[in-house]
């Protein structure tokens, strides 16, 4: 049996209350990684998904690369995120059990990461349980020690923008893919993965639903959905 945790990165967005209707639908509890500023933009589709027992965590205020800024910037970025987050809990009256983080792009600093690392201990952010993931390269990249969260595998449906060539069709055919460019088979067999998904308007105006015409088809082939 395949098993994975959902993850959504840079909510809120305006599909955002329709993407966490449909989880909710298939009682699948995603991990819906905020940008502060979105986050300030779109404050009621985010408060809605707290609401229907999303968990929002923490996407840095302004979705930088980390390996770019120095470390008081970083450590604003992170902060800045910090107090929409606690205000979006506080006004949806939801206990914040979970405290999350995830680098925008993966970029986890470059030559920061070690520093970076032990701001986010310092700062007592939460380890997704990720002692399940067998593969090789996740522990030689160091991402069973990391505190941020990371992925196993990369819908990449956010590349579906006009005139580049990149079509859904792609997309469900990467699904598909025994070795993908970047991270695990996502259909390997007894497989356990981190997904990763994106709350994006700009691909809800490409292909309506696409989050549901995509998770349909892992749920389809009997994918477990598992909460952290």
């Amino acid at each position: 049996m395949i098993k994975a945790l959902l993850t959504i990165d840079d909510m809120p967005s305006k599909n955002t209350p329709a993407i966490v209707d449909w989880l909710v639908s298939k009682n699948i509890t995603a991990v819906m990684f905020a940008v502060g500023g979105q986050a300030e933009k779109y404050h009621d589709e985010a408060v809605y998904a707290l609401k229907k027992g999303m968990i929002v965590g923490n996407h840095s205020y302004s979705h930088p690369y980390f390996s770019g800024l120095d470390m008081d910037a970083c450590r604003k970025e992170i902060e800045k995120c910090e107090d929409v987050l606690e205000k979006l809990y506080a006004d949806a009256e939801v206990e914040r059990k979970y405290r999350f983080f995830r680098f925008p792009y993966g970029d986890k600093g470059g030559d920061k990461k070690d520093s970076l690392q032990k701001m986010l201990a310092e700062m007592k952010f939460d380890k997704v349980n990720d002692r399940d993931i067998p593969y090789a390269w996740w522990r030689e990249q160091g991402h069973d020690r990391d505190i941020d969260t990371y992925w196993t595998y990369d819908f990449e449906e956010y590349t579906i923008r006009p005139g580049n060539g990149i079509t859904f069709e792609d997309i469900i055919n990467k699904m598909e893919s025994k070795s993908p460019k970047n991270g695990a088979p996502l259909f390997e067999e007894n497989a356990r993965h981190i997904l990763l998904l994106h709350a994006h308007d700009e691909t809800e105006a490409q292909i309506p639903k696409y989050y549901e015409k995509m998770l349909t088809i892992l749920t389809d082939r009997g994918v477990e959905f598992v909460k952290p």
